[in-house]
């Protein structure tokens, strides 16, 4: 075959370069989507929420992916108008959404401005707060899932063939320093006068990582522009069609792999935003040291996620490693659960085991779906993992509510305790079922010759030697 001209692709300083400018976006999202969780507690005490209200404001962040399938359909617009009209516009949603969302929890609004009537004149049960923030978690989390999305499928565009499972497990590892940076900043960007500085600070990293994809475009211009004469060379067959997500339902291995993703992140992620009110409960830390606590799960990632990426591209086992991430996963959330074992000893386990699955589970997607269905494939991945995201958070919070009755945020305020044990046994059960789709997973490999047992660059060489 000749060879290809080259692209901006194959100089691995552009690669990187086009990595690192996405990334701020997604670590300005994980930072957002994170920045209630040490708020808590303030939260209840200045608006006066349940913890089953605060679930559904973290929970709602889930609504449009889950029951409007936005995540997919998302998929679907980003494989056919492509990575710069989609990602412009979903960004877009998100700096709206977080607008929103701050907006809601300002004293501003709640005593009357702009909306609080409207809001106020229909499900009266529920405070004009508690439905603002919740309207804009809702906008904010249709923008940023399908944000994921489009960076994933960047992340193919320029990586595959190359450091594919590197550059996923950096852009995760990146990602994450949001999250980590949210329970670290979040508690003591409170201020008496504007205790919901926190939260604008975080609407105002989304503008900055929204600027910073505005100019990734600029290269997503001139790659498409090289690669136009491979783009000719596409058989029709070969260009997305709608009947193409039909074909990833019939896929056993993707299924395996969506259902692994849905169940280990609702174990995950819903269970961080509990994390600093837990450990403040069961083990009498402050507040401000529990979200330290809560941020060394993404501060560890960041370390041991791209050391998994590197691990994956040089000697594979991508199966094994989403096994032995989710069976760490349990046995830390039994612990959490049954025993006082030093937290901070359990949060570092579990950032190995949140840095095992997904280093090992994103690129390996490339490896059972066809790219230019990659995006639909995605888009129902995440779509699907919303479905827990929504509903583990509120799930969470009623468990909490109705296992320790009496417990009001004005006991809680004089020094009543609340027990996490059910709540955090919760977490283990979807754990459980998050090693069982692991395991079925790496089985359907040995029959289906995706070679998820293979290095990267084995299998890219393998797909070179079939065109």
């Amino acid at each position: 075959m000749e060879k290809l001209k080259q692209t901006l692709r194959d100089s691995a300083g552009m690669r990187w370069s086009m990595m690192l400018l996405v990334s701020l976006l997604m670590a300005a999202n994980y930072y957002f989507y994170d920045a209630l969780s040490p708020l808590k507690s303030i939260l209840q005490e200045h608006l006066n929420f349940s913890s089953q209200d605060y679930g559904i404001v973290a929970g709602f962040y889930a609504f449009p992916n889950t029951f409007l399938l936005m995540a997919i359909l998302g998929g679907i617009i980003l494989d056919k108008l492509g990575i710069r009209p989609t990602g412009s516009l979903f960004a877009v949603f998100m700096v709206i959404g977080a607008f929103f969302t701050a907006y809601g929890a300002t004293d501003y609004f709640n005593g009357g401005g702009i909306g609080y009537a409207f809001l106020n004149s229909f499900w009266t049960g529920y405070s004009p707060g508690l439905k603002m923030m919740a309207l804009g978690m809702l906008i904010f989390g249709l923008g940023a899932e399908t944000s994921i999305v489009v960076i994933s499928k960047i992340l193919v565009k320029w990586f595959k063939g190359y450091e594919i499972a590197l550059a996923f497990a950096i852009n995760l590892g990146i990602a994450r320093v949001g999250t980590a940076l949210a329970f670290n900043f979040s508690p003591r960007l409170v201020f008496p006068d504007f205790w919901t500085f926190p939260i604008w600070f975080g609407v105002m990293l989304l503008v900055i990582g929204f600027i910073s994809f505005l100019i990734y475009t600029m290269f997503d211009v001139k790659i498409d522009r090289q690669q136009q004469s491979r783009s000719s060379l596409l058989d029709e067959e070969e260009k997305f069609k709608l009947a193409d997500l039909g074909k990833l339902f019939t896929n056993r291995s993707f299924l395996f792999i969506t259902f692994l993703c849905v169940t280990f992140y609702a174990a995950v992620f819903p269970f961080l935003k509990y994390a600093p009110d837990f450990f403040y409960h069961k083990f009498g830390i402050s507040r401000e040291s529990s979200g330290d606590i809560a941020s060394l799960l993404p501060y560890g990632t960041v370390i041991f996620t791209p050391l998994f990426g590197w691990f994956v591209d040089k000697k594979g086992k991508s199966a094994s490693l989403m096994i032995y991430g989710s069976l760490l996963l349990v046995i830390i959330h039994l612990l959490f659960a049954l025993t006082k074992f030093n937290p901070y000893v359990l949060m570092v386990l579990l950032g190995i085991a949140f840095s095992l699955v997904p280093a090992a589970m994103w690129p390996s997607v490339a490896k059972i779906v066809p790219e230019y269905r990659i995006g639909t494939a995605y888009g129902t991945m995440f779509s699907l993992q919303n479905l827990g995201l929504f509903a583990v958070p509120i799930l969470a919070g009623y468990v909490l509510d109705v296992t320790n009755p009496g417990v009001t945020p004005e006991a809680i305020e004089t020094g009543a305790k609340l027990v996490y044990t059910p709540t955090i046994l919760m977490f283990v059960g979807f754990g459980i079922l998050g090693f069982l789709f692991a395991l079925l997973l790496k089985w359907d490999d040995k029959t289906s010759g995706y070679g998820l047992e293979l290095p990267s660059n084995a299998t890219a060489a393998k797909e070179e030697s079939l065109m």
